[in-house]
């Protein structure tokens, strides 16, 4: 049998970087998720960077255990759908997103945000945000 040495595929290195993003936002180490599954925290990495592709049950394994649907990491994954000028702008926009959340401050922001039950308080958390940023920018 012949390895096939070629890069990664585009959708295993988008499915693993959602991997990472969801696992990082709920403050899960790579070993934790790996004994979850009965698998290395090495094997997480593999999944992680694509170069491993996860299979589906191992997939369905991993969407419970980070409580998120399967679809979760298909968003925004690249393909024919992103082909479109808008399709474009939603990847990009969404590319901000997982930036901010790989980001410390982005990632304690958010871990700090959910724990705020009070609707009214997280809104007024929101209004108090953009008028900093709008102070910022008329400086």
């Amino acid at each position: 049998m012949i390895e096939n040495k070629k890069k990664p595929n585009p959708i295993d290195i988008h499915v693993g970087s959602r991997i990472r993003l969801r696992r990082t936002m709920l403050g899960m180490s790579q070993e934790k998720l790996g004994e979850s599954l009965g698998i290395t925290f090495q094997q997480i990495q593999k999944y992680e960077k694509g170069t491993n592709r996860v299979g589906a049950s191992r997939l369905q394994n991993i969407s419970s255990i980070l409580n998120v649907p399967v679809s979760f990491f298909f968003e925004d994954a690249p393909g024919e759908h992103s082909v479109s000028a808008s399709g474009m702008a939603e990847a990009s926009s969404s590319n901000y997103v997982v930036d901010f959340l790989s980001s410390s401050e982005g990632l304690q922001l958010n871990r700090a945000f959910v724990k705020i039950s009070d609707p009214k308080v997280r809104r007024k958390i929101v209004d108090l945000v953009k008028a900093l940023a709008a102070e910022a920018d008329s400086e």
